[in-house]
This record gives structure tokens, C-alpha cells and sequence, in this order.
């Protein structure tokens, strides 16, 4: 079993480092106090779920109309999209144009019709993590279930079979390994968020955490 206290440090110690807020590089798509990289780096809390494509289901329940249970095979039978966005970690790497295929989380959510009273989701992971996000940052057109990137199927260690990717917020956001969309009225903030971590991650105002 890891060392989840360990861990956890290592992963703050790397996205304090440098956290005053700093100007953005040369390039004007990189945040303040991120380095862009080209190799799609692995950073988990040391737990990766083996989950099989023909065992994988996405539920989406809470405050909706309707509650879906999504396996392989439905999902992919969805409109299928390829999505080009730029992907920012909070431990300081961003690397540029990733092709993302998938689904768009709007058109999941358009089928799972939230209630008027909804407001904000949870996000349920495989591995048990979770984070949090407003209903709204997922109507986003760039906001993607994805089961591929870079021409290539999800490998484990990247959140395959199927990760969302929230190209707007710090990558923490995007989770991997995806089971479950959540639908609520109120805000639950997540595992990263309760330690500390900032509860709306926009890497453009350099929030890494809530005292930021």
C-alpha cells in the first residue's frame, strides 16, 4: 500500500514551489509559474485501478431527470468528438495542444437532464478520488469525457479507460479513471480541495490553493 501521507506532501511540496504568483512565459498560452513540456507526465497518489473497457460504467445521478448508467459500448455509440485544448497541472508542467477524443460532457449532461435546483457535481473516480466543480464549468464545449489522446486509447496510468479533461481548471480537476458525475445543489468540495487546495483552480489567477 503507498504512503498516503507521503505522497500527499510530495504532491503539495511540487505545486508550492515558486507559488508566488509570476508572468506568464513567452509564450502567452502558458500560466504564470508553469514550464511547458511535450512528454504528458504521470503524476497519481501511487494507486492506478485496472479497470477493462467491457467492466468501465460512467453513472450520472443526483438531481436529474433521468439517471444514467452508461457502459463501453452506449458510450461509444454517443457523438464522438476530437477536441484540441492546452492542459495545465498544478505541480508547475503545461504541455500545449493535446487531441482529445471522446464525448462532450454537455451532451451526457443533456441526456441526464439536471433539475432546476442544480447547481455543482462530484466527481468519482475508480481509485476513490473525488473533486468538485460547478455544473456550469461542464456545459463548456472543450470540457471532455475522454477515452483517448494523442492519437492513442487512455493507457491506465493516464485514466483510461475513460478521464475527464476540464482544459480550464488546474488538471487535478480533470479526473482519471472516471465512475460517476454527481449532481447536486450545493457545493461538496473534494479530496484535494479539503486538503487545502483551491476550490476553483483557474490556472490563468494562479489558484493553487484556497489562500491563494
Amino acid at each position: 500500500m503507498p504512503d498516503w501521507k507521503k505522497l500527499i506532501e510530495s504532491k503539495i511540496s511540487l505545486a508550492k514551489k515558486g507559488s508566488k504568483p509570476g508572468k506568464a512565459g513567452a509564450n502567452a498560452r502558458i500560466p504564470a509559474g508553469q514550464t511547458e513540456v511535450r512528454n504528458f507526465p504521470r503524476l497519481d497518489l501511487g494507486i492506478v485501478p485496472e479497470v477493462a473497457a467491457a467492466n468501465w460504467r460512467l453513472r450520472i445521478y443526483g438531481l436529474v431527470e433521468r439517471e444514467l448508467n452508461l457502459d463501453w459500448a452506449a458510450f461509444q455509440a454517443m457523438p464522438q468528438v476530437t477536441d484540441i485544448s492546452d492542459f495545465h497541472c498544478v505541480t508547475r508542467w503545461s504541455q500545449l495542444d493535446m487531441d482529445w477524443q471522446g464525448v462532450r460532457a454537455q451532451d451526457l449532461l443533456a441526456l441526464a437532464q439536471p433539475t432546476a435546483s442544480a447547481r455543482f457535481v462530484t466527481l468519482h473516480s475508480y481509485d476513490g478520488y473525488t473533486t468538485n466543480l460547478p455544473l456550469e464549468a461542464l456545459l463548456d464545449d472543450d470540457v471532455i469525457v475522454a477515452h483517448s489522446v494523442l492519437g492513442a486509447p487512455l493507457t491506465a496510468e493516464h485514466g483510461g479507460p475513460v478521464r475527464l479533461v476540464v482544459p480550464k481548471r488546474y488538471a487535478w480537476k480533470s479526473a482519471k479513471w472516471l465512475k460517476a458525475i454527481e449532481i447536486h445543489a450545493f457545493d461538496k468540495p473534494g479530496f484535494w480541495e479539503v486538503r487545502g487546495y483551491h476550490n476553483e483552480a483557474d490556472p490563468w489567477l494562479e489558484q493553487r490553493f484556497s489562500d491563494d
